[in-house]
């Protein structure tokens, strides 16, 4: 099982933009679906991207074309740029990662898109 933690948010004006990055302790990082959820207080945790383990991604309806995800296995990172930022997209950011039955979450980063 690997260890997440999260980095890069913060407070950003609408239309600004961020780039969270996600490091993995562990070994076989290569092997995991990464990705990236967010959660406002209150509400249910959504998927945000997600990219496997054969590079291939996908992102949720409200993100597509603003946000990309990413992965370096070699520094076992995955990141997500996020340009076009919205007030909506205000939340805490969770990284994800899957193999199989198992599944790991790291403490999450505020991001803030305020005037």
């Amino acid at each position: 099982q690997v260890q997440l933690v999260e980095s890069g948010g913060g407070l950003v004006q609408p239309g600004g933009s961020l780039r969270l990055s996600c490091i993995a302790s562990g070994s076989s990082f290569s092997s995991y679906d990464m990705a990236w959820y967010r959660q406002v207080p209150g509400e249910e945790r959504e998927l945000v991207a997600v990219i496997s383990s054969t590079f291939s991604t996908n992102y949720s309806d409200s993100v597509k074309g603003r946000f990309t995800i990413s992965r370096n296995n070699a520094w076992r990172r995955v990141y997500l740029q996020m340009r076009g930022l919205n007030l909506e997209d205000t939340a805490i950011y969770y990284c994800n990662a899957r193999l199989g039955p198992v599944t790991s979450w790291g403490q999450g980063t505020q991001v803030t898109v305020s005037p």
